[in-house]
């Protein structure tokens, strides 16, 4: 189950010094925060990249550990893949060492729509489902790339910051940021996995990043599954 920030009401709304506009949100089942961060200057520039710069985030319920779903992302971002084929398909290490500030990972990915071949089988009394890794890139969506570096990681706190150096989201972004930090529940078992995405639009003609919001809740609850798969 996915968590609000705060509460809002549809349609949501942008609204900057000079400027107010309409955003419909891309599910009705959780909403999403979009803050539009104000930069400093002249009124006309300031109005300008108000509507440019913006943070995005939202939070995801799962049933694994805090320190298990950090530790995929900070130790072990390579079986990600393992977690969820349909929409990551590996990350290389190209500089330093895994989970360290300042080293460097490449991720493979497909953003959009994508078909999974499965097929289930029957043996020893049970069924079983199993998954061929085969995509279908269709006009929706296709297979990207994103080279990141590590920026902060607080093993304490089940945090881990990523900002995007080069890849396909550089097309449409002039930076992006995206932190990573798990909290356990309060008063249960389970943990909260809050996602943070800070941005700056290379021009108006591009969206916020919406879509690759709901592309994160989604891989984390099949992260989800693996872990509690594994235990």
């Amino acid at each position: 189950m996915n968590k609000t920030i705060t509460s809002l009401t549809l349609p949501l709304q942008i609204e900057t010094k000079e400027l107010t506009r309409e955003l419909t949100p891309f599910s009705t089942s959780y909403f999403h925060l979009l803050k539009i961060r104000r930069s400093e200057g002249e009124r006309m520039a300031e109005s300008e990249a108000s509507t440019l710069v913006g943070k995005l985030e939202t939070e995801v319920e799962i049933k694994a550990s805090a320190g298990k779903f950090h530790h995929m992302f900070a130790g072990r971002p390579h079986h990600v893949s393992k977690a969820t084929p349909g929409k990551v398909q590996g990350c290389e290490l190209h500089d330093g060492d895994w989970g360290k500030v300042g080293s460097i990972v490449y991720w493979n990915y497909f953003h959009g729509k994508y078909t999974l071949i499965s097929f289930s089988y029957y043996f020893h009394g049970e069924y079983h489902t199993c998954i061929d890794k085969i995509l279908y890139t269709d006009s929706d969506g296709e297979a990207r790339v994103a080279k990141e570096k590590i920026e902060a990681v607080e093993p304490e706190k089940n945090l881990i910051t990523f900002s995007v150096i080069e890849g396909d989201l550089m097309k449409a972004y002039k930076s992006f940021v995206i932190t990573i930090q798990v909290t356990p529940k309060h008063g249960g078992a389970g943990s909260v996995v809050h996602w943070h995405f800070e941005y700056e639009k290379i021009n108006e003609e591009v969206a916020h990043p919406e879509s690759l919001l709901q592309f994160a809740v989604e891989m984390s609850k099949e992260i989800d599954e693996h872990l509690l798969s594994e235990e």
